[in-house]
């Protein structure tokens, strides 16, 4: 499969037209479809779905979308690293990370970085600690950073300050919103929404013998739409604290867990793969940084 080709292939998915894609592509109708053609020949299967008015996917054009975006992506990134001014440090550095206070120290951090070297940009990615690792897996992310006591055996790391505490969301129209902090009894009864990491962070211990009987009415990876949930009156979402202070949600108040439990956070990066310029000096900043505000505070 050539690079160009998955291009051609992506703009007619975006298009739902070979016509229009071809005059966004500058190149003439028939030798689009001609190249989308080749293209399902030499994969054995049919991509698209052509009609008088529009072309659409087939499930195996979606899968090809999926993974054509990826190699695009992981392309681009290549390309970029390589373009990169050999005497001055350059290039995109792409982050992932779940919803956490640990963005606001590492926000800090990248201030302090572009102020040495202004022509460094980022590519953020929020998700849970699991896409976050399939990235990086992939080369699509240089750095990560997890909660908890994910498995990190994998990644060179640095243990970020401070720690996030963890806690539910609940709504406060609530009688959980009147209570100082909450307790694993004080979900009996009500609609639990479970973020999908949080078995290995530690929360199901904490909860013990009674985890069995709550009700995880649903699971999550980024709060937002849990939060809606938690707005609505359907139920209460267990989150840490970070990721509750995001939300100014006048009906949504965030309650501690009590005996408290709290997380740590770390930043991870494939340390046997090669690296940008880039990426090498961030990472270096970063531990030179977080080394000297420790001495400082000592």
């Amino acid at each position: 499969m050539e690079y160009r080709i998955l291009k051609y292939f992506l703009t007619v998915a975006r298009e739902e037209n070979i016509t229009r894609a071809a005059e966004i592509l500058h190149i003439s109708q028939p030798t689009l479809s001609r190249q989308l053609m080749q293209l399902e020949e030499e994969l054995g299967v049919p991509l698209l779905r052509r009609g008088r008015h529009s072309t659409t996917l087939t499930g195996e054009g979606m899968l090809l979308r999926r993974r054509a975006q990826e190699i695009i992506a992981l392309t681009e990134k290549t390309e970029q690293e390589f373009r990169t001014d050999t005497e001055e440090i350059g290039g995109v550095i792409a982050i992932g990370s779940g919803e956490a206070n640990t963005m606001r120290t590492l926000a800090g951090i990248m201030r302090s970085f572009s102020e040495l070297y202004p022509k460094v940009k980022y590519d953020i990615y929020s998700n849970d600690a699991d896409n976050v690792k399939e990235r990086l897996e992939r080369g699509m992310l240089d750095i990560g950073i997890l909660l908890g006591t994910t498995d990190i055996s994998k990644y060179d790391s640095i243990k970020m300050p401070g720690e996030e505490r963890w806690g539910a969301m609940v709504s406060a129209q609530s009688p959980l919103a009147k209570k100082a902090y909450i307790e694993k009894e004080d979900f009996a009864g009500i609609n639990v929404f479970f973020a999908k990491r949080g078995v290995s962070q530690g929360v199901a211990d904490w909860f013990g013998e009674y985890y069995d009987k709550i009700n995880i009415y649903a699971t999550y990876n980024l709060l937002y739409n849990a939060s809606t949930l938690v707005d609505c009156g359907l139920g209460a979402a267990l989150c840490i604290e970070g990721a509750a202070s995001l939300y100014k949600n006048p009906n949504v108040i965030f309650k501690p867990f009590y005996p408290e439990l709290s997380t740590a956070s770390v930043l991870v990066w494939k340390g046997h793969q090669p690296m940008s310029r880039a990426v090498a000096k961030f990472i270096e900043f970063i531990k030179e940084k977080l080394r000297s505000d420790k001495n400082h505070v000592k």
